[in-house]
């Protein structure tokens, strides 16, 4: 006999044709409890899932396509607001400025990142702890990688601007 559950296979079924029944029931099961859940448990799920994927940005340095600012601050609206406007308007900055640091064509100025912490811990305010530093934390986690990665488009033309004139003893 082989060792299925090496292969995560469940060695409970005596027929495929049993396995595949319990499948579907397990589906539909899903399915009905998903229907049940309220428009407020989905954003929260979305906003914890969000919380612990920044936090995970940030000890591991992760490095998918979403995990940046600009990704982060896509999915925390897109979890919360039906419409970007919308909480362009809540943030009091013109939609054309938002979509512009979401489109990486622009930086976000301090304020932005000040009102996108308070906007935050109004949000998690009922959800769970979320800390105040954490939208300047990804940020600048970012620029460091950023920098750090791309020494060899800047640094030659820096380092020639640059003397040690003092001698720094040993």
């Amino acid at each position: 006999m082989t060792n299925d559950f090496e292969y995560g296979v469940d060695s409970r079924y005596k027929s495929k044709k049993e396995k595949e029944s319990d499948s579907i029931a397990l589906m539909q099961a899903r399915l009905d409890r998903m229907k049940n859940v309220s428009k407020d448990q989905i954003v929260r799920a979305k906003l914890l899932q969000l919380k612990l994927k920044m936090e995970n940005y940030l000890k591991e340095s992760a490095n998918d396509d979403n995990s940046n600012f600009t990704g982060f601050l896509q999915v925390y609206i897109d979890a919360i607001y039906s419409k970007r406007s919308k909480f362009a308007k809540d943030i009091n900055v013109t939609p054309v400025f938002l979509s512009q640091i979401i489109n990486n064509h622009r930086e976000p100025k301090e304020e932005f990142i000040l009102k996108l912490m308070i906007h935050s811990e109004k949000a998690f305010k009922n959800i769970g702890d979320f800390h105040k530093k954490i939208w300047y934390q990804v940020y600048f986690q970012e620029k460091i990688s950023d920098t750090m990665s791309s020494q060899e488009q800047w640094r030659p033309k820096i380092e020639k601007q640059v003397k040690l004139s003092e001698v720094i003893a040993k």
